[in-house]
């Protein structure tokens, strides 16, 4: 799929909307309501303009609108329709779409009203989990699929980080306890997907412990310099893309000798690239998570 281009196939359609391949071609044979342009070899494909119209009538038509009243609208109608329900909506699924319109539009005033929608109903942390955690998970299978671009992400993604960074700001100014623990967040050489991280630090901070952040693309011999001036280091990464595939067991073990080894220091690390590893195959002070809210819990 050329996404420079904004082509989408059915198939990304279903992706990003969630509505199933069949149920548009019926809205599309039955309403009209999609005008997909044809390959030479006949095959449907969808410029951004029926991607953005789909996604607008899968919002009202999950928020009580047939789907004969969508299609009596006029076009102009469908934007203002959707955003002023989505302003209104409290419910999750409606935030989640709300949130993919607006990164599909770079419509950053879809994104704030959204959220502070949210905000009326929600904390922060209930945000992130109930809503953030499954937006990003969607966000990822998208970029698997090449149905958005990386513009796409990185709009969503930084407004996202803005949040979390505000809430880190203000938990930063109080005093940790206890101020003998400390734990050491970053992303191993070449990784630089941190919002996870920076969320993860942001409950530790909540949590009122002493967290240094380094952030992405730490080497790991640079870690020596922190490992020296304390005794108590709880350490944290999270592996998204690095380190490959085949070459995770021998970071865990080299992490170990380096910075674990006859000491009470540990380690905890989650992460896409760490989900096939058997915990077996792991030194003992390193323990591997697949959801934050597991590792939270075990600070």
């Amino acid at each position: 799929m050329n996404t420079t281009d904004n082509v989408f196939s059915i198939k990304d359609l279903e992706n990003i909307s969630g509505i199933k391949a069949h149920t548009i071609r019926i809205w599309e044979k039955r309403y009209n309501l999609l005008k997909p342009k044809r390959t030479k070899t006949n095959i449907r494909h969808y410029d951004l303009y029926n991607l953005q119209k789909l996604l607008n009538i899968s919002f009202l038509n999950n928020n009580g609108y047939k789907i004969s009243k969508i299609a009596a609208l006029d076009e102009s109608e469908l934007g203002p329709k959707t955003r002023e329900l989505a302003f209104m909506g409290k419910s999750d699924s409606q935030a989640i779409v709300a949130f993919k319109l607006a990164m599909l539009n770079f419509d950053q005033m879809l994104f704030y009203n959204t959220y502070n929608s949210l905000l009326e109903e929600k904390t922060f942390r209930k945000i992130f989990y109930d809503v953030f955690l499954p937006l990003l998970y969607d966000l990822g299978m998208l970029w698997q699929t090449n149905s958005i671009s990386s513009s796409h992400e990185h709009f969503l993604t930084v407004h996202i980080k803005q949040k979390i960074l505000i809430h880190i700001e203000r938990l930063q100014s109080l005093d940790p306890r206890p101020s003998s623990k400390t734990i050491v967040l970053f992303l191993p050489e070449k990784e630089t997907h941190d919002l996870g991280l920076l969320f993860i630090n942001y409950e530790i901070l909540s949590l009122g412990y002493h967290t240094i952040f380094l952030g992405e693309n730490i080497p790991i011999d640079n870690i020596k310099h922190i490992n020296k001036l304390y005794d108590d280091i709880t350490y944290i990464s999270y592996f998204t893309i690095k380190p490959n595939d085949n070459a995770v067991e021998d970071y865990l073990n080299t992490f170990t000798n380096q910075y674990l080894k006859n000491s009470n220091k540990t380690a905890k690390f989650i992460g896409h690239r760490i989900r096939n590893i058997n915990p077996k195959h792991i030194p003992e002070q390193i323990k591997l998570y697949n959801k934050i809210e597991d590792l939270v819990k075990d600070l």
